[in-house]
């Protein structure tokens, strides 16, 4: 009678309110979904920034500007520049970096091992992989850091004629530091501005600014290197043997590979080699075609986890450390100085100047034919965006004028010059976008060149599960010419999104 009164007398519900019952964790689940879902789309949003040319160009514009600007500020920037000095050594070790040269030599390697992963994936399976189809835009690379170097030269011969004593062994030193275009700045720049232009022309920069990194990495190579001790250039030639064959391993193991990477970078900064050149090596030594039943090759789907990383953590941080110069020490004579004029003249007249000779002789001289129909008319635009070198350019600058004075002259014309050639690439494009040329084609041909990128994209991706790339509307370098074929009011919505 007691036991039924009670059941009787119970609250209706009561038992669903217990700790741990069904009911309870339900509605627990239920109120903690619209975090789980705020963290989800926030995660999509920074997946979309780190895979997008124009976000990515922004994010790390913005942390450059944020750079300079705390450097000098009254009280914030003298403490910002002691915590650049500020020094960090490895026990047992000979190696003591500042965290500004940490920003340099270490975070940077994570942007070099993805640029080794693409460029292993261009030189496979990409663009690279047909020298006759990407014959123009990689001489046109060659082009766009020969004519830099000669003007850099020139300008600073040209003073030295009229006895500016201020140019010396050491500012004739710096004619490698225009010679690199920053492959995110100027795609984000193209993207912005080119609406309406054939996707040929993303294409043709694409390639070239690959061709431009490989160039820019072999300069650090053997420019910029001085040999310390023979026997670690052995120790790193059985680190890569063995880094190759971990990683064609069906199971890799990933603690053994990330020692391995610390390791290898340790040694390349022992032997005299600049230690970003590890993450080049070890990108190049992935496979970059498909194996053990994968999806994807190894190369692409390591490339896509690290790429968030590489643009949002390791290149803003390291345009953040690079740009804190402190303008109080200049004055506006600073724009008349050897290594300012140079640079600007390199980066602003150089750069373009050098692109579109090499492809006006490759055109005109060799008889070499551009994608899609393009004219040399077309390139001008994109030519301009070339000037644009932060990440390498800031590079080669700490290299070219290691324990010099002109370092941060050298840094200052280098953000100065790829400001100058924004505006002039952003002008130029808007004036060619506003009239863009009538070589689109039909709506037939359009669906017929779907089907091609379609069956291309099956072949190199069975299952059908595009990669975070794709889905956030990426260019692969191997099709571009067939995305060239959509028709303009399609390429401008893709290329509005985001």
């Amino acid at each position: 009678m007691a036991s039924t009164q009670n059941k009787t007398t119970q609250k209706p519900g009561f038992a669903d309110q217990r700790p741990g019952s069904v009911r309870q964790r339900h509605d627990s689940g239920h109120q903690n979904r619209p975090s789980r879902s705020r963290a989800a789309r926030l995660r999509s949003r920074l997946l979309a920034v780190a895979f997008s040319d124009r976000w990515s160009g922004v994010v790390m514009l913005v942390f450059a500007l944020l750079g300079l600007v705390i450097a000098n500020l009254p009280i914030v920037g003298q403490g910002f520049l002691r915590l650049a000095e500020f020094h960090i050594p490895i026990p047992l070790t000979d190696i003591n970096l500042s965290v500004s040269d940490w920003m340099q030599d270490g975070l940077l390697t994570l942007f070099f091992l993805v640029v080794g992963l693409d460029l292993k994936r261009e030189l496979t399976t990409g663009s690279l992989s047909n020298p006759k189809r990407a014959a123009v835009p990689m001489i046109a690379a060659v082009g766009g850091m020969l004519m830099p170097m000669a003007v850099y030269l020139g300008v600073v011969e040209l003073l030295k004629e009229g006895g500016d004593p201020a140019v010396t062994a050491q500012v004739m030193g710096g004619w490698a530091v225009p010679t690199a275009t920053d492959i995110a700045f100027s795609l984000a720049v193209l993207a912005i501005f080119s609406k309406g232009l054939p996707t040929e022309i993303h294409s043709f920069l694409l390639t070239l600014a690959t061709v431009d990194d490989l160039l820019g990495i072999l300069l650090i190579a053997f420019v910029f290197t001085s040999v310390n001790e023979w026997y670690w250039f052995v120790f790193m030639v059985m680190l890569l043997l063995v880094w190759a064959w971990l990683c064609r391993l069906k199971k890799v193991p990933w603690v053994v590979v990330a020692v391995l990477a610390v390791l290898m970078w340790a040694m390349t900064y022992e032997a005299g080699i600049h230690p970003t050149l590890a993450g080049v090596m070890f990108g190049l030594m992935v496979p970059a075609k498909r194996m053990h039943g994968e999806r994807q090759s190894r190369a692409r789907r390591w490339s896509d986890r690290l790429q968030p990383y590489s643009a949002l953590i390791a290149l803003p941080l390291f345009a953040l450390f690079a740009t804190a110069i402190p303008l109080g020490g200049f004055g506006w004579s600073v724009f008349t100085q050897p290594v300012m004029l140079g640079i600007l003249a390199a980066l602003v007249i150089g750069k373009p100047l050098g692109v579109m000779a090499a492809s006006w002789i490759c055109v005109h001289v060799f008889h070499l034919e551009l994608a899609g129909g393009l004219k040399i008319r077309d390139l001008i635009g994109m030519a301009c965006a070339c000037g644009i070198g932060f990440t390498v350019s800031f590079l080669i600058a700490s290299l070219a004028f290691r324990g010099g004075m002109f370092i941060e002259e050298a840094r200052l014309a280098v953000l100065v010059g790829s400001f100058l050639s924004m505006i002039v690439a952003a002008i130029v494009l808007r004036i060619q976008s506003a009239h863009p040329r009538k070589r689109w084609q039909t709506a037939a041909e359009w669906r017929e060149a779907k089907k091609v990128a379609g069956a291309m994209a099956a072949k190199e991706d069975p299952s059908g599960k595009a990669s975070i790339p794709a889905r956030m509307g990426r260019k692969a370098g191997a099709v571009p010419h067939v995305a060239a074929k959509e028709p303009a009011s399609r390429r401008e919505n893709e290329s509005s999104r985001i």
